[in-house]
């Protein structure tokens, strides 16, 4: 991932670009074409990712007490394609597109969040996020999307201590009373966040979870704001 200026970006009712990669919608599926540099190894990285929607949901919940953070799933049911231009992996299945959007930066309100996403042998998609503010007040998000685009609320399962990450990160899920999640995979490992996939039980079923921590006081310490950069190269 590239941050870049706004002289990078070009984007109409169907299509949104920034530098070489591009998000477009043709009415059927959202097509993601991109062409990056990795990092910190300056190979090429190209592909496409085609995403295709059971239904769209209108479903927004604030994540903060003043309405400056929100999320909502935009296609909380899909199916998605992966092909890497070089053919080491070509990759279908199940999956999830949502928005994250605010008016400030996260590490001001939030002290940390564990989010999980869970898909049932229905083709319906459990979501629970768990956000904690500075304020000490707590905001969860326990939502059930079915394939229609219909979604319900339902009583949040007791939340389940995981093992802490090799940087200290506190993770933790909530799954069913009786069950022991346990992470199964790490996908993404940083200083202040970690992404990976969890067994854990939901609503009685039980399978994996992509899964992520987020510690957001560490976001804003300078140690981290110095290897951002090497991480996340910027295009002015």
């Amino acid at each position: 991932m590239t941050e870049r200026s706004y002289r990078h970006l070009v984007r109409s009712a169907t299509h949104f670009q920034v530098g070489p990669s591009a998000l477009s919608w043709n009415g059927r599926w959202f097509e993601l074409n991109f062409d990056e540099r990795e990092s910190p190894w300056p190979a090429r990285l190209q592909g496409r990712v085609r995403v295709h929607p059971s239904a769209f949901t209108s479903f927004r919940a604030d994540l903060d007490e003043r309405g400056l953070h929100r999320w909502g799933p935009i296609a909380p049911c899909a199916r998605v394609e992966v092909e890497l231009a070089s053919g080491a992996q070509i990759w279908s299945g199940p999956g999830y597109f949502d928005s994250n959007d605010g008016d400030e930066p996260i590490h001001r309100p939030f002290e940390r969040w564990d989010w999980s996403r869970s898909v049932s042998q229905h083709g319906h998609t459990s979501v629970l996020y768990d956000v904690q503010c500075k304020s000490g007040a707590q905001r969860l998000v326990v939502q059930r999307f079915r394939p229609d685009g219909y979604s319900e609320g339902f009583e949040a399962p007791p939340r389940h201590r995981l093992p802490k990450t090799a940087w200290g990160i506190a993770r933790s899920t909530r799954s069913d009373p009786g069950s022991t999640p346990r992470v199964l995979e790490v996908f993404e490992n940083t200083p202040f966040y970690v992404r990976d996939l969890v067994s854990s039980t939901v609503l009685g079923e039980s399978g994996p979870s992509v899964h992520e921590s987020l510690d957001a006081r560490r976001v804003a310490a300078w140690p981290v704001q110095m290897m951002l950069p090497f991480r996340m190269p910027r295009r002015r």
